[in-house]
């Protein structure tokens, strides 16, 4: 007589019975698993390489269309690299736009240069600021923020304002080295200039620094040349003007101050002798200021994996500087631009930007 398991109105045989144990088990397995592998980040990476690898792939789908279909997608195509063709004209004429404007913002960033550095005092009725209700001070508090003002000397116009500036930005805070601040806070303006009408798109940041014991240099420039064009070999993927080189200037360093090359001292043991002797040598050290010597960029284009990695670094901010430091900088100073900055950005954007940072050599 066969045992059979009642459930509900259903029995099964002992066959049944331990297919059924089978398939729970199969189950609980199968869980163990994919919860195990939603644990370990090495799979999860590996999964996403593959996933990321089949983004872009052709579909069966085109594979499975008539031919007659085919020809005339292929006529769409070509319509979309005439679209990138007028895309890239649009670019032009946006980069023609900001050289109209910057000659327009030019007489406000001058005067505030002028107030950094002490060249102009702004007048009452220009330093008035209505703050907003958590920024107002009680009436006690501003006394007593008056009477430190009193005691203090009284500093001329902004000190180490684009150093502040620098430090309170992640992206450039990490280019900063402790031997680099003494020196930036001698720089007095950053100015961004334009290529000239007709020329070769192109932009170029302006260091302006005053007299001091670190370089003879009053101005220290980086220029970068963009491509507002698509790629012949893949139109497709033409998303707005891109860099395509920079080239940086030549400091002149005063004897001994150069903060980019360190000395170092080893000792080396004679192989057949035994003798020891110490040897003195100049390395490359870090310093903001490695960001005037880019690597070069070959004629045929092709770069080693780390030249790449440095040039993408120095690209994001050369155009981070230009596109928000310079326009913004008291935002900047204060810490209010920040703020917005951290609402710009999502998780996936903050980690982009931490793959900049360690870009950078260091």
């Amino acid at each position: 007589m066969k045992s059979t398991l009642n459930t509900g109105q259903q029995s099964l045989g002992d066959g049944e019975v331990t297919e059924c144990f089978g398939q729970e088990a199969d189950l609980a397995l199968s869980r163990q698993l994919t919860v195990q592998m939603m644990q370990n980040p090495q799979i999860l990476a590996a999964l996403q390489e593959r996933l990321d690898g089949l983004n872009g792939s052709p579909s069966g789908y085109m594979e499975s269309l008539p031919k007659v279909v085919k020809r005339r997608v292929n006529a769409l195509k070509n319509l979309q690299v005439k679209c990138a063709h007028i895309e890239a004209k649009f670019y032009e004429e946006v980069h023609e736009l900001e050289r109209k404007y910057a000659a327009l913002y030019q007489p406000l960033f001058d005067k505030r240069s002028d107030i950094v550095k002490a060249a102009y005092e702004p007048t009452d009725e220009e330093c008035e600021w209505k703050a907003d209700e958590e920024e107002e001070l009680t009436e006690k508090a501003k006394l007593e923020e008056e009477k430190k003002d009193e005691e203090k000397e009284d500093p001329k116009g902004i000190p180490e304002f684009w150093l502040t500036v620098f430090k309170n930005v992640d992206l450039l805070s990490d280019m900063l080295q402790e031997h680099d601040e003494p020196i930036l806070k001698h720089l007095q303006d950053i100015k961004v200039k334009f290529s000239d009408p007709g020329q070769p798109m192109s932009f170029t940041l302006e260091f302006h620094f005053e007299p001091n014991d670190f370089f003879t240099n009053t101005v220290l420039t980086k220029t970068y040349k963009m491509r507002s064009e698509p790629d012949e070999n893949d139109p497709f993927s033409f998303d707005g003007p891109e860099i395509m080189c920079c080239t940086g200037c030549t400091i002149d360093w005063t004897k001994g101050k150069n903060v980019t090359l360190k000395t170092i001292k080893k000792k080396q043991k004679h192989k057949g002798r035994g003798t020891v002797r110490t040897v003195t040598k100049t390395v490359p050290n870090d310093s903001f200021f490695n960001f005037f010597t880019p690597p070069e960029v070959p004629e045929n284009g092709e770069l080693d994996e780390d030249s790449e990695a440095v040039l993408a670094a120095d690209f994001e901010i050369g155009h981070f500087i230009r596109e928000r430091i310079v326009p913004r900088a008291v935002l900047y100073f204060t810490g209010e631009a920040i703020e917005d900055d951290d609402d710009d950005y999502d998780e996936e954007g903050e980690e982009a930007d931490d793959e900049v940072k360690h870009l950078w050599p260091q």
